[in-house]
Order: structure tokens, then C-alpha cells, then sequence
């Protein structure tokens, strides 16, 4: 069964607009490129093919020159509608399986990416990670790539999981934790330097001192 793993890419310009309080627009573009490289260096020992989806001329020529499929667009009207026209393409093109990972995950390592994909029961089906707080879906595998229609959002774990009841679709919610975190908030700084990592986002947090203003930040409103 051939899955493709497809990753939805923001111009890193405009990412992490819930960060914007405490990292400045270009270290929140940094704080991007640093996550998609650390997803790159999991997803490079798979030898599983990979789509990126992507308003970004940046993610756009990096994908290239990965050999990754790339779907670039000139209008991003959400990540649902991109994730979905992308599926879409891809099971015209022979796809069976679509997995779509998020480019912030910097925790996640290849086994949990190839957990996901061993888990998948087959036809038809949909393999669920949820976040951390078990609103969110930050993995999401369907078979066929088109079975449902994504979610992503608020709410989405719950929403994802109705889709697949309503299409009579066997169900499997996977636990990861590493792929569970993903960061969006300056909360999710906190959750992540908790952990021991070596990635290039740990590498940049820690030139940034990330950590000393986070805690600096919590001192001030106390």
C-alpha cells in the first residue's frame, strides 16, 4: 500500500502569529525554518515519499531540491482546503494512503512517523494523533487519501473522529507524544524545553534565550 506523507507549509514570514507577544517576526521565521528542518532530517531516513503544500517560495525550492512533490499555490484559503486539494492530486496520481504531518513537530523522530504509518488497518480507515491537550489532530493518515474532509482547527480531534464514524471507517487513535507537541504558543516553549532534544530548534531557542525571557516573562506578572 504506498503512502505519501504530505506537509502543509506556511510562508514562514507569516508563521506563528500566536507567538507574535514574545518572538519578534523574524524569529518566528527562524523558529519555522528551524521545525521544517528538524521534520526534514526525520522524514529523510524513511524512504517514504513526501508532498509539501506551500504559498512559500522558501519551502517551495527547498522541497525541489529534496525530490519531494510539491504543490505550490498562489492563494492559501486554510490548511484544510490545502491539505484536501493536495490528497486529492496525490490519489489521482496512485496515492493510497495520505499522511499529513504538521512542520512543527520538532520532537518527533522517525519511529513515531513510521508508527503512524504501520498502524493503519487499511480500507477504509483513518489514523488520528491528537495533541498534547487531545483537542487538536497533529497526524492524521486516511485511506483512501480522500475519505473525509479535514478538520484541522479548533475542536478537530472530535471532528475528525465524526467524520470517520460517518464514514463507517475503522478508527485508530495513536498515541505519540513527541509528535503531540507541537509548538503554537509561547505555553508550548515551555512543554518543549522540558524536554531533552537535539535539533536544530532547541539549538535556535537556545541562541535566542528562549528560556531566561520565557522565565523573565512569568516573573514580571507575578
Amino acid at each position: 500500500m504506498r503512502t505519501v506523507i504530505l506537509v502543509p507549509v506556511k510562508d514562514p514570514t507569516r508563521a506563528k502569529a500566536r507567538m507574535a507577544p514574545f518572538l519578534s517576526p523574524e524569529d518566528r521565521r527562524r523558529l519555522a525554518c528551524a521545525m521544517l528542518e528538524d521534520l526534514i532530517s526525520v522524514l529523510s531516513p524513511l524512504s517514504v515519499p513526501v508532498a509539501l503544500v506551500t504559498d512559500s517560495d522558501y519551502a517551495a525550492k527547498l522541497g525541489h531540491r529534496l525530490g519531494w512533490r510539491v504543490f505550490e499555490e498562489t492563494v492559501q484559503i486554510s490548511e484544510s482546503a490545502s491539505v484536501d486539494q493536495a490528497s486529492s492530486r496525490l490519489a489521482g496520481e496512485g496515492a493510497a494512503s495520505v499522511l499529513r504531518l504538521p512542520g512543527d513537530i520538532p520532537l518527533a523522530r522517525s519511529a513515531d512517523i513510521r508508527q503512524v504509518i504501520d498502524a493503519n488497518p487499511g480500507l477504509p480507515s483513518a489514523v488520528i494523533v491528537p495533541s498534547w491537550d487531545l483537542m487538536g489532530t497533529n497526524a492524521l493518515l486516511r485511506t483512501p487519501p480522500d475519505l473525509f474532509p479535514s478538520r484541522f482547527g479548533h475542536n478537530s480531534l472530535v471532528l475528525h473522529t465524526q467524520e470517520s464514524l460517518r464514514k463507517r471507517a475503522r478508527l485508530v487513535v495513536l498515541e505519540s507524544p513527541r509528535i503531540a507537541l507541537d509548538l503554537d504558543d509561547p505555553a508550548d516553549l515551555f512543554r518543549f524545553l522540558d524536554e531533552v532534544s537535539d535539533t536544530a530548534t532547541g539549538r535556535l531557542l537556545d541562541n535566542l534565550r528562549i528560556k531566561e525571557r520565557l522565565a523573565e516573562s512569568e516573573k514580571a506578572k507575578h
